[in-house]
């Protein structure tokens, strides 16, 4: 797909959107009762939902338990019927396990383990529906869920993808778009601090253009942090109705 398609000359994107613009974000905290933490994401087409228990006593291995901060267990893994060819292994390929490595990275930067020392707090995040920034998409559900699950974090933890076209910088990038060869990378972000948490990058990249690009990611990044938190302020304003307080 040429450079051209993905971006017209009036700049106007594939799905409408300007350059800089972020796909429309929905999202529901506590769509599960039986989990500590649990949130219902959608960032476009892509939908996630993620799912928190803990902090709780470490499983299995008493070798595991860290004696000065909780160890974080993430697991990701994608419906079978999120993408248009069925996968055969939803999880435990190597994407997921590469994709499960960041998310527990990005979250140990987030959360303040240090409040939980020997415990375990395990973060399950499942895409339902992928339509590119899986990764981003992941991070911003499992935030939620966190919070949810009323364990303190630093600050939000809020992610981005954002890829290079003509010179431009695109936020928040699609599958169309991720697949159109694009020069991308996933950033997440807490951006109170303007501390980044994890920056991935899988295609080459000038370096002329790396630092363009790491701002328009954080920028999207602070855009979504508005967004989760009106939706956290929401779901405490449902919470507080339904227990009188």
């Amino acid at each position: 797909m040429a450079g051209l398609e993905l971006l017209s000359d009036q700049g106007y994107r594939l799905d409408g959107r300007k350059a800089s613009e972020l796909r429309k974000v929905q999202a529901r905290m506590g769509v599960f009762a039986q989990a500590d933490g649990s949130a219902y994401l959608e960032q476009g087409n892509t939908k996630a939902l993620a799912v928190v228990y803990g902090p709780h006593e470490i499983r299995g291995s008493r070798s595991r338990a860290l004696h000065d901060r909780a160890v974080i267990n993430c697991q990701y893994s994608m419906a079978t019927f999120s993408t248009a060819e069925r996968k055969r292994r939803p999880h435990g390929d190597r994407k997921s396990t590469e994709m499960s490595l960041h998310l527990k990275q990005t979250f140990e930067a987030a959360v303040m383990t240090q409040l939980y020392p020997r415990s375990q707090i395990d973060i399950y995040v499942k895409i339902l529906q992928s339509d590119g920034g899986n990764y981003s998409v992941c991070v911003n559900a499992a935030t939620l869920a966190v919070i949810d699950a009323g364990i303190p974090m630093r600050d939000y933890v809020c992610a981005c993808t954002v890829g290079f076209v003509d010179e431009t910088p695109l936020a928040d990038l699609c599958y169309a778009e991720e697949s159109g060869g694009v020069s991308s990378l996933a950033l997440a972000l807490l951006p109170r601090g303007g501390q980044i948490a994890l920056l991935q990058m899988d295609a080459r990249l000038h370096q002329d253009h790396l630092e363009t690009l790491i701002e328009a990611a954080m920028t999207a990044c602070k855009g979504v942090s508005k967004v989760l938190d009106e939706v956290v302020r929401q779901h405490l304003q449902e919470v507080s109705v339904l227990t009188g307080e």
